[in-house]
């Protein structure tokens, strides 16, 4: 039978991220945008909380607790829903250390979960996108040559989380190696910061989410050990590691958008023009309905693509979907949000144009965090 409810420990969970998230993240959005600049506090806040560490085995020092999607997803909404700037930094960890989790070997798990088990924040991150006015993820231009025992890495990605922290990179590249064909071909590398050849780029300007820092990096000839393959010579299941990304992905979409329906509604019942609510409009009652129609589907194509991971079948489409159409319906919303208030959305007083600029941002950003 199919169930559209949470359980009880969801709804929990649910609730107690919503509070942290406006409690926490809200406060701090504007001041961290306007100063480019993330809050050390507010992150080690978020760490304490063991979003990560639970999830990863005991033998390595975390909590040893099965690892949800759905759960996950809930999750990333909620923050997102207080700040997705701060919610992607919180959880950008976890794409690097979920994957290293899920297709790592034993030794690469020994080596570099622990430090994730850890009372402090701890930076690292997954170099996905190129800069390439027609990237294709299926279709990786970062290269990984056999060389003798290990591998040289030459490429350039963008739009790299926590790049300027980040003590170690897992970069996506195609190898000759590699199996299979499109998503099934990627492979990863788990790439130091001191690594010979990678050249970091000065934190990029964005339009929005300008808290969250993104750097660039360049791969010149980088030789890694054979080790630095992650799974080894197995290597990783590209497909699932990209649906990860775009479930947690729209998630985020889904979070920002219901944050700009949660905060336009009330405001055009109180708004009052010609003597009456502007809500009573035809044409902005209509915009709120379709606002909630809209975030209602988005996250049940989250949930679907999260359910899907869960069962351990294939996500891959229902992955896609998701990640398609929460990016474009949570620019509209953005947008409709900025029409509904009408001047003042424009104005840095409402959240609303923070909100705007960071839907644009997530539009383009894909790999910041996994389910």
């Amino acid at each position: 039978m199919i169930s559209f409810g949470l359980t009880e420990e969801q709804e929990v969970v649910r609730e107690a991220m919503r509070e942290f998230a406006v409690d926490i993240f809200r406060e701090a959005a504007r001041d961290a945008d306007e100063e480019s600049a993330l809050p050390a506090d507010v992150l080690n806040t978020v760490w304490e909380l063991g979003l990560t560490s639970t999830q990863l085995p005991e033998s390595v020092g975390g909590g040893g607790e099965a690892r949800s999607p759905i759960t996950n997803a809930i999750i990333l909404e909620e923050l997102a829903f207080g700040d997705p700037a701060m919610a992607i930094a919180a959880t950008a960890p976890s794409l690097f250390a979920f994957a290293i989790n899920d297709f790592g070997t034993d030794d690469q798990k020994q080596a570099h979960l622990p430090r994730f088990c850890g009372d402090k924040f701890a930076a690292a991150t997954v170099a996905v996108a190129e800069p390439s006015p027609v990237f294709d993820v299926a279709n990786l231009q970062t290269t990984a040559q056999a060389k003798g025992d290990g591998f040289v890495l030459s490429g350039r990605k963008h739009f790299v989380v926590l790049g300027d922290r980040a003590e170690q990179f897992l970069v996506l590249a195609r190898t000759e190696q590699a199996t299979g064909t499109g998503l099934d071909a990627i492979d990863a590398f788990i790439v130091p910061r001191d690594a010979a050849g990678l050249t970091i780029s000065e934190v990029e300007k964005n339009l929005g989410m300008k808290a969250l820092p993104t750097v660039a990096l360049t791969l010149e000839q980088v030789e890694l050990p054979a080790e630095a393959r992650l799974g080894g010579s197995d290597g990783i299941d590209g497909a699932r590691l990209i649906a990860q990304m775009r479930t947690a992905s729209a998630a985020l979409r889904v979070g920002v958008s219901r944050a700009v329906k949660e905060y336009a509604i009330p405001y055009a019942k109180d708004r009052h023009a010609f003597g009456e609510a502007i809500a009573q409009k035809q044409a902005i009652a209509f915009t709120l309905s379709d606002m909630e129609i809209e975030v209602n589907s988005m996250r049940w194509l989250t949930w679907k693509a999260a359910a899907a991971l869960e069962s351990l079948e294939d996500a891959t489409q229902p992955a896609l979907f998701a990640s398609t159409y929460t990016a474009r319906e949570c620019m509209k919303i953005a947008d409709n949000g900025l029409q509904v208030l009408g001047g003042h959305g424009f104005i840095r007083e409402h959240p609303v144009e923070l909100w705007y600029r960071a839907a644009r941002t997530l539009t383009v950003l894909d790999a910041v965090a996994a389910v």
